[in-house]
């Protein structure tokens, strides 16, 4: 069902680098294609997300990250980059292997790859490489106390090269929310996804906090793009019921705030009772999500393929 494609990396300062291509087609051929983007302490495991695609005709790909998931080698330091520039090469050769069979691609992005998403969007504009963004509770600014906040942007000086982990502490509560085992419905590796997270370190914060001062500066993304986000953040160290339906991880007044930086042409949606991962959410949250989403692609990627297709066919 699925087909996994190793792509080597060059070398990065920790050593030998790659990435991990996951493909699984839908049953007739197709020219469409999405390739979904994870976020921090993740990796493609949500199996319906992939079906609602090929159940639509649209071939899905997702890619685990650098030091991620199926990517993560022996001698890497979890999730660790220097810059989220870091990805794009790899992103850019799964583009390329996508585009050799598909002439509609639309990048699906969550969280931290909903940040990296919009960044290489606007690098490769004017190119026609992708024809839209779904981003879902993309990492658009800190959920943090205005002090924590000072603290992270003092990382412009030398302690951001340094590959130090942060004393931030973790929290397994949104892990709790999740996992089948605790309070949740899903399955998935808590090896690759543990419970409490992966640590912060220096170097990578300081590398996420450029890149969303990158964004808020305004970026020209050239294509449509969806944003999707709770109604609800909520901030907790301990379980607490209404967990399991708000986004306790990122504030989604800052998401909302900060969509309109990506470009001219931003559709952002909230919804009631999402969790961060919105397609983990609770049923009736995530048949919302996939309705908004089916609405949007039908409306902004599909409607303008079949635009440009009677346009040729009308051309003298």
């Amino acid at each position: 069902m699925y087909e996994i494609t190793v792509l080597p990396m060059p070398d990065d300062f920790e050593g030998e680098v790659v990435a991990t291509l996951v493909s699984r087609r839908a049953e007739t051929p197709s020219r469409r294609a999405v390739l979904y983007l994870h976020g921090f302490t993740d990796y493609f495991f949500q199996d319906h997300l992939a079906e609602h695609y090929v159940q639509r005709g649209i071939d899905f790909y997702a890619l685990d990250l650098r030091k991620y998931g199926r990517s993560l080698l022996p001698h890497q330091t979890r999730g660790l980059v220097r810059s989220i520039t870091e990805y794009f090469p790899e992103i850019d050769e799964a583009v390329r292997v996508i585009r050799r069979d598909h002439d509609e691609l639309t990048v699906n992005a969550h969280s931290t790859g909903g940040l990296i998403a919009p960044l290489w969007a606007d690098r490769v504009r004017g190119r026609g490489l992708v024809q839209g963004l779904v981003l879902n509770s993309p990492f658009f600014d800190l959920n943090v106390s205005t002090p924590l906040r000072l603290a992270a942007d003092l990382l412009r000086t030398p302690l951001s090269y340094t590959r130090r982990a942060l004393p931030l502490g973790s929290s397994t509560v949104y892990g709790r929310t999740l996992h089948r085992s605790e309070q949740g419905e899903w399955d998935y590796d808590l090896e690759l996804k543990p419970l409490g997270g992966f640590s912060v370190h220096a170097m990578w914060l300081a590398a996420i906090r450029r890149a969303q001062r990158r964004l808020h500066a305004g970026l020209s993304v050239d294509v449509p793009v969806l944003v999707l986000a709770s109604t609800t953040g909520l901030r907790v160290r301990d379980f607490v019921p209404e967990a399991r339906s708000a986004d306790i991880v990122l504030d989604p007044r800052h998401i909302a705030r900060w969509s309109t930086a990506i470009g001219p042409h931003v559709t952002c949606v909230r919804i009631p009772d999402g969790v961060h991962d919105l397609v983990l959410s609770a049923e009736p949250a995530r048949k919302q999500v996939f309705s908004e989403l089916d609405r949007w692609m039908n409306t902004y990627i599909h409607q303008s393929e079949v635009r440009a297709h009677h346009g040729k066919e009308n051309s003298p």
